[in-house]
């Protein structure tokens, strides 16, 4: 199981903004990297070639919705698609709005985790019982999500918990997850991680990725 980061960027040159030193896309990149998710696809609005040069090392995919394509869960689904022609092990991707650039490489992990145990669920985040970004959406959803192509994430994920589709909401400690970079990272509130495991081993492929980044600087 192999669970993909497909980034929202809408607004290129607000994705170059500086972001604790380094743009906000690279910064978000390098944290699904070290969280264990693999691919990161970048949905841009255009092929912005300071996009590509952000994340050249990184191992990142751009990829530019049709022009008529609506923004929110339409440019998901697309990112999805390309997630799985990237690497076809993909079995969930996180719903990543590009401004969420504070979240935790940790809190990248617990998704992958609990999507290990529930793989059919949707798995939110929480802090302080609030839900944020990125939210965890299985591949076994897009055709669904395609049919939602006109919403916006959050009425995507309540249409969906009415047709059925079981969601987990799980308590993270990551003011990250609800504060975006309109918040300065020194403004942030401490993170306190997760109160509990999220459960179980994560999928074989992300769990050889969070080892490695555990040798990389945070």
């Amino acid at each position: 199981m192999t669970v993909a980061a497909v980034v929202l960027v809408p607004e290129p040159q607000a994705a170059l903004a500086p972001a604790d030193g380094e743009p906000a896309l690279r910064r978000l990149a390098q944290t699904a990297w070290s969280g264990g998710a693999l691919p990161t696809v970048v949905v841009a609005s255009e092929a912005h070639e300071l996009l590509r040069q952000a994340v050249a090392d990184l191992s990142a995919t751009l990829a530019a919705p049709m022009p008529d394509e609506p923004r929110g869960i339409a440019w998901f689904v697309r990112g999805m698609r390309t997630a799985v022609a990237t690497v076809a092990e993909t079995s969930a991707a996180l719903l990543w709005p590009f401004r969420f650039v504070w979240v935790d490489p940790e809190t990248v992990t617990s998704l992958v985790e609990a999507h290990g145990v529930n793989p059919e669920a949707i798995i939110r985040p929480a802090y302080g019982g609030r839900p944020g970004f990125p939210i965890l959406m299985p591949i076994a959803l897009v055709e669904r999500l395609a049919a939602l192509s006109g919403q916006h994430a959050e009425e995507a994920v309540e249409s969906l918990r009415a047709g059925g589709v079981p969601i987990r909401q799980i308590e993270l400690g990551d003011p990250g997850i609800v504060l975006d970079m309109a918040t300065a990272r020194a403004d942030l509130p401490p993170y306190q991680g997760p109160p509990e495991p999220a459960g179980g081993p994560p999928p074989d492929w992300n769990s050889v990725l969070g080892s490695q980044a555990a040798d990389q600087p945070r």
